[in-house]
């Protein structure tokens, strides 16, 4: 059989020094960043070729609006940005920064303005995450010289940190399932693993069976490639317990409960979950924070073949607990189940779970703002709020317990899904709750993982939501 080749990786991976220069005023671009409000006192101080150039191209600092002044020579004098009107709230740095890569002429640039440090670091992080394009099946890479000035205020090792975690989940997601298999998504966990010199663990196939995980193995089981349970483990025992657990399909055809073909489109990132979870684990363990780090990922293709499981099976689960299948198509759930119970039984400090799990959310939130489920409510507040600040929010939903009686079953102990047609988010994180008794705090993060229009700084394709939120929430909590 005739195999074609496939090229190689060749995302564009730039160093720290090709992205970023210490502060220094010769040569570099300045850009300047204008409130709407301002433009006008702004505009009359400028020299008068660029208040000529301003009012010829109708510049009102409208946001995100870029405007390049020209030089003598025709080069790029100056960078000015709109920032849109000042609110209570100013929107953070990062996406104003996020934009611009793309749309400046090569070059040398710093900003004129004298950020305040956490500004400075988020317009450099937005910068680094602008930069970031999915070129591995293109036969030509598009290779740019963009550089920014960086005051000292700004910490360059963080900024490239985040850029390589973020740029890990995103390739991962943006990688199609042809390449992305249970197989290979698990070897990019262990890769991730041996690099900081973790405990691996990897269950396989009918081990699955063997070691008690018998819904992990009920979903994954029609595939041609076995499912797995990776489970990962790096820190000091004495410090506080960690776990993240992340789902992993790396492609879902619903089941025997098959998807219209127009659903399936994007079900190559519905393992966005483990992707957001490897690039988590990844910022945890370079910057060395002081806990005991653990990492599961449950792999499968929901896939369908004479041995699929069924809409009305009941399958076990690590738990103990019992499942009816009301929907195939409800598979995320049942993976994470078996992976919950894993985690739940080593009673971490904090268990986190991220998953695509339900178009409710999507629904609920649109695309763009992550379900939060806690069963805390300050910690729920507190990481509310630290998302805001770094451009990366979720919005906290209900677990509402005067709806658990939807996933009853006159079967089993319960069912995966409810006949109701509402609040569907919600009995996802429900039914994950079931499985949770011993982790003394324990977030579920219902996210999308893709952006689905073209914006500034954000292209279609994999969005990393929540990985620059929960990490600096975690640095807070575990260094502060």
């Amino acid at each position: 059989m005739f195999v074609p080749s496939v090229p190689k990786p060749t995302t564009r991976r730039l160093r720290p020094f090709q992205m970023f220069l210490r502060e220094d005023r010769t040569g570099s671009v300045p850009i300047h960043l204008v409130h709407e409000e301002d433009v006008e006192s702004w505009r009359a101080a400028q020299p008068e070729n660029t208040r000529n150039w301003l009012a010829t191209n109708n510049f009102k600092a409208e946001r995100h609006r870029l405007l390049v002044i020209p030089d003598a020579n025709g080069r790029a004098g100056a960078v000015v940005l709109g920032l849109g009107r000042r609110t209570l709230r100013d929107e953070p740095y990062f996406w104003h920064a996020a934009a611009l890569p793309d749309r400046l002429p090569d070059g040398d640039y710093r900003l004129i303005e004298a950020l305040s440090p956490p500004a400075a670091t988020q317009f450099a992080s937005g910068w680094a995450y602008g930069q970031y394009k999915f070129e591995r099946y293109r036969r030509t890479g598009n290779s740019r010289s963009l550089t920014l000035r960086l005051p000292q205020s700004v910490d360059a090792a963080e900024i490239e940190r985040l850029r390589l975690a973020t740029n890990l989940a995103r390739d991962l997601v943006n990688t199609p399932a042809n390449d992305m298999s249970p197989e290979a998504l698990g070897q990019a966990a262990l890769d991730l693993g041996r690099r900081y010199g973790c405990r691996q663990r990897v269950v396989i196939g009918d081990d699955l069976l063997a070691q008690r995980f018998p819904a992990i193995h009920a979903v994954g089981r029609a595939a041609a490639i076995a499912p797995r349970l990776i489970d990962l483990e790096w820190g000091h025992s004495s410090h506080p317990k960690v776990t993240l657990v992340g789902k992993g399909v790396c492609f879902d055809t619903g089941g025997l409960d098959i998807k219209p073909g127009a659903s399936m489109l994007l079900m190559k990132k519905d393992m966005g979950g483990a992707a957001v979870t490897l690039a988590l684990a990844q910022l945890i363990m370079d910057a060395k924070l002081p806990v005991r780090l653990r990492v599961i990922i449950p792999a499968v293709e929901n896939a369908i073949s004479a041995n699929a499981y069924r809409p009305g099976d009941v399958i076990g689960t690590r738990k103990g607990l019992s499942v009816e299948v009301g929907n195939t198509d409800a598979e995320g759930r049942l993976i994470l189940c078996d992976a919950l119970a894993l985690a739940d039984e080593d009673k971490p400090e904090l268990l986190i779970d991220m998953a695509t799990l339900t178009g409710a959310a999507r629904v609920a939130l649109g695309p763009e703002l992550p379900a939060l489920f806690c069963n805390d409510d300050a910690l729920a507040a507190d990481l509310t709020r630290t998302a805001l600040s770094e451009s990366d929010p979720m919005w906290r939903l209900p677990l509402w317990a005067g709806y658990d009686d939807e996933l009853s079953s006159k079967i089993a102990d319960l069912n995966n899904v409810s006949s109701s047609g509402f609040s569907g988010a919600i009995f996802g994180a429900l039914f994950l709750k079931r499985f949770v008794s011993e982790a003394q705090h324990w977030l579920h993060l219902d996210l999308y993982a893709w952006n689905g229009k073209e914006r500034p700084g954000r292209p279609v394709g994999a969005e990393p939501h929540c990985v620059r939120a929960l990490y600096v929430y975690m640095k807070q909590r575990y260094t502060a």
